[in-house]
């Protein structure tokens, strides 16, 4: 089974894979709260989603350093 998008792809976008899970895991409680909030269903998992995201490089680092601060 391939992952999509491969892991050396995602590697590329962020320094290190420790680095890759904290900002795909901001990035996914972000998207599962704001479509809890707005009552809309999501067709994919958030992590999924995320991970798109980061694949297409939308890295947003402030938002996990403020995701961290919330907690």
């Amino acid at each position: 089974m391939m992952l999509e998008p491969a892991m050396k792809d995602l590697l590329e976008k962020v320094p290190s894979r420790y680095e890759l899970v904290n900002v795909v895991a901001c990035k996914a409680r972000r998207i599962a709260r704001e479509a809890e909030m707005a009552g809309e269903p999501l067709e994919e998992k958030p992590v999924s989603i995320a991970i798109q995201a980061v694949a297409r490089g939308e890295l947003d680092k402030k938002a996990g350093e403020t995701e961290q601060a919330e907690a």
